[in-house]
């Protein structure tokens, strides 16, 4: 997804946390994205008024300022820019508080940093802040297509049946084609920043997306030992 005068999103994220806040910046810049992160609601005010992002990832709870005093100010700042929350609070006078404060959306840590993209999509196009006529929601990759927005799966025309973890992991690999993944990488991005599991839970999702994705065709994931995964067209 790009601007309209085809430069890349900006996207400005603000927590303070600092492993939260490198694991999205770097999980977003893998979208080809802009990101900027500060700590604070202050310095998150100033950041948009000298950055002018086209969206923000905005925690409700920060040690100066609190989110929502944080979103008027950034609104005051970029009118109309639109803001996803973070929160590690799940009660629901808190929700209909930072949507009624002007929030455009939520997530409720721990969350999958898939699930952040996924939003952070919708609320660019919603916006107009993207180029007009991207194909965003379709990934294709040799005979494999996966759409998005829909979570329909195909191979060679054929429908395939996923799991909402199986679909991520794919989406994950369809997004990173013919690049090597690390068990590390693939933890963070589809289990969540704070996952504690060990490495053989990727393996064992990965055997399951072999058997409905390569089973009785000629094999696109493809295992690296002491690297990683990757997902290549089977014709290379």
């Amino acid at each position: 997804m790009r601007r309209p005068d085809g430069s890349p999103v900006r996207i400005l994220v603000v927590d303070d946390e600092p492993s939260l806040t490198e694991l999205l910046s770097m999980a977003l810049r893998y979208e080809g994205w802009q990101v900027r992160a500060e700590g604070g609601g202050e310095a998150a005010v100033r950041a948009a008024r000298e950055w002018r992002p086209d969206a923000v990832v905005l925690d409700v709870m920060l040690p100066d300022v609190d989110g929502l005093t944080v979103l008027g100010r950034l609104h005051a700042v970029v009118p109309g820019i639109p803001v996803l929350f973070l929160t590690a609070r799940d009660a629901v006078e808190d929700r209909i508080a930072g949507l009624t404060a002007g929030g455009d959306d939520y997530v409720t840590k721990p969350f999958s940093l898939e699930e952040v993209i996924a939003r952070l999509r919708g609320l660019l196009r919603r916006a107009g802040a993207t180029a007009p006529g991207q194909p965003s929601s379709l990934l294709v990759v040799g005979d494999l297509a996966l759409d998005e927005d829909t979570h329909e799966v195909t191979r060679g025309g054929t429908e395939i049946r996923l799991t909402a973890t199986e679909f991520e992991l794919l989406r994950y690999l369809m997004r990173n084609p013919r690049r090597v993944l690390s068990k590390a990488q693939i933890l963070d991005r589809v289990w969540s920043y704070d996952f504690g599991g060990q490495g053989n839970v990727v393996e064992l999702y990965i055997s399951y997306l072999r058997r409905k994705i390569d089973a009785g065709r000629a094999p696109m994931i493809h295992t690296r030992r002491g690297a990683g995964y990757l997902l290549k067209p089977a014709a290379e």
